[in-house]
C-alpha cells in the first residue's frame, strides 16, 4: 500500500526518479575481531551493506522520498578460527511515523545471534532471489540474511498500513528461508535450529493459524496510534483491545516467537500511551503487559501503578 495515501499531510515534489524503499543506516562493530585483520575491511563492508540496502529496488511499489522506511542494522562481528569468516549478531530496528505527528513508532527491534558469513574486502554483494545460495554458502549467507531482513522490514511496515499488506514481502522472505545457504556453521534458517530464528519468524507471521497476529499489528498502528491525535480515549480503548487479543493469543499459543517479537521495543510507547488512562484501563493494561513482557514487568509496575 502506498504510504502517501495514509500520510496526506506530507507534501513533496514529484520526482522523475522514484526513491528506493529503505532509508537504512548500517553499522559494523568490530571490538571482538582479532587485531591482525585489516580494519579498512570492515569500513568497506559497512559501506557495501548500506549501498546494498539503500540502492536496491526491493519491490515494484512506488515510494516517494518521504515514504522511505527508516531502519537501522547493527552487525557486531567476532573472529572465528577460519580466515575471513565471522560470527555475528545482527540487530534490526525499524520505525514508521504516526499519523499527524513527528513521532516514529518502533515496529521491529530484534537481535539475531545466529549469523555466520565469509567476507573479503571489495567482495561484491550479489543477491538473486531465484538463486539464494551461491557457490560458497558462507559468502552467500551474508546477502541472504540482509535480504531476508530487508523484506521483513518492508513487510511489517506495509502490514501496519493495510490488513495483510505485507504478505507479498513476507513470502519473499520465506522464499529465502526455503532456499537458504546450507553448510557448516550456518544456522538460523531451519526449524530445528531453535524456537526463535529466521525460519520461525516468517513462519509465524504467514501461518493462517496465527492470522490474528496480523490483525493485531494492523490495529496497533492504524486503529490506535494513528487515531491518538484525534481521540486519545478511543485510541486507548483500541489499544486495550489489541492487548486483550495478544493476551488471548499467548494463552492459546504460549512461547510463540511472533508474540515476543511484537512487544520488543514497545514498552516506553505503551507506558506513555496508558499513563493517562482511566484507573480501570491502566490496571488492565498493567496486568496484561506484566505477564506478556516479563523483561519489562518491573518498569510497567513502576510507571503504571
Amino acid at each position: 500500500m502506498k504510504r502517501i495515501l495514509v500520510f496526506t499531510f506530507i507534501l513533496f515534489t514529484v520526482q522523475s526518479i522514484q526513491a528506493q524503499e529503505l532509508l537504512a543506516k548500517v553499522t559494523v562493530a568490530t571490538t571482538r575481531v582479532a587485531n591482525n585483520v585489516n580494519r579498512t575491511t570492515f569500513q568497506t563492508l559497512q559501506t557495501s551493506i548500506n549501498n546494498f540496502l539503500n540502492n536496491r529496488k526491493w519491490t515494484s511499489e512506488t515510494y516517494g522520498p518521504n515514504e522511505r522506511i527508516q531502519c537501522s542494522i547493527l552487525l557486531n562481528l567476532e573472529s572465528t578460527d577460519e580466515s575471513n569468516v565471522y560470527s555475528a549478531s545482527i540487530t534490526i530496528q525499524s520505525a514508521r511515523p504516526v499519523y499527524n505527528t513527528s513521532y516514529l513508532s518502533p515496529i521491529i527491534n530484534y537481535k539475531d545471534d545466529k549469523f555466520t558469513f565469509k567476507y573479503l574486502e571489495f567482495q561484491q554483494l550479489d543477491f538473486n532471489e531465484n538463486r539464494v545460495s551461491g557457490n560458497d554458502p558462507l559468502v552467500s549467507n551474508l546477502t541472504a540474511v540482509i535480504a531476508y531482513y530487508a523484506y521483513m522490514i518492508i513487510g511489517f511496515d506495509a502490514l501496519s498500513f493495510a490488513p495483510h499488506g505485507g504478505d507479498a514481502y513476507f513470502q519473499k522472505a520465506q522464499n529465502i528461508v526455503n532456499n537458504a545457504p546450507d553448510g557448516r556453521s550456518i544456522n538460523g534458517w531451519k526449524a530445528f535450529d531453535g524456537i526463535r530464528n529466521r525460519y520461525w519468524l516468517v513462519n509465524n507471521i504467514l501461518d493462517t493459524r496465527y492470522s490474528v497476529m496480523q490483525d493485531i499489528y494492523y490495529s496497533y498502528y492504524r486503529n490506535s496510534l494513528d487515531n491518538f491525535y484525534q481521540d486519545d480515549t478511543k485510541a486507548r480503548t483500541e489499544m486495550l483491545t489489541v492487548l486483550n487479543q495478544l493476551d488471548a493469543f499467548n494463552t492459546e499459543n504460549p512461547n510463540t516467537m511472533i508474540n515476543q517479537f511484537f512487544l520488543q521495543g514497545k514498552s516506553n510507547e505503551l507506558i506513555k500511551l496508558f499513563s493517562k488512562a482511566t484507573p480501570p484501563d491502566k490496571a488492565r493494561a498493567l496486568d496484561i503487559l506484566s505477564r506478556l513482557d516479563l523483561s519489562n514487568a518491573s518498569k510497567y509496575k513502576a510507571e503504571l501503578k
